[in-house]
């Protein structure tokens, strides 16, 4: 199996729209660090499992869509908390619109909070 990674950090907003937010209730900024994996068994006939230029053009234009924005703002996050989590599947299908990772099978995004929590989500493609 092999494995591609790259990253990219932003700052955003948001607030949890959970009962009993606590301050997590009001908007706040958070350092993240977005870190999108693709998984596959084979490389292609140029031997990548998927062009890095592609994944990380692709990486950049996703988080410039997240970079200052209040998450709480966008279609992705509507009638929805943006909790982290969330955050990393919406970057997952954001990114999964800017290109088609073939030959990979898997993907892994993993977003860091700040320096306190690290989220993920992952899907078979």
């Amino acid at each position: 199996m092999y494995a591609v990674s790259v990253d990219r950090s932003l700052v955003a907003q948001h607030y949890l729209t959970v009962p009993n937010p606590g301050p997590e209730g009001e908007p706040h900024s958070h350092h993240f660090t977005v870190e999108a994996t693709f998984r596959g068994p084979e490389l292609n006939r140029f031997e990548y499992l998927v062009d890095i230029d592609a994944v990380t053009a692709a990486m950049d234009a996703v988080a410039d869509r997240y970079r200052d924005r209040l998450l709480n703002d966008l279609p992705e996050f509507e009638d929805a908390n943006p909790s982290a989590e969330r955050f990393a599947r919406a970057f997952g299908d954001r990114l999964l619109d800017e290109l088609e990772p073939e030959g990979a099978t898997e993907l892994r995004i993993e977003i860091a909070e700040d320096d306190v929590a690290r989220v993920a989500h992952e899907r078979a493609l």
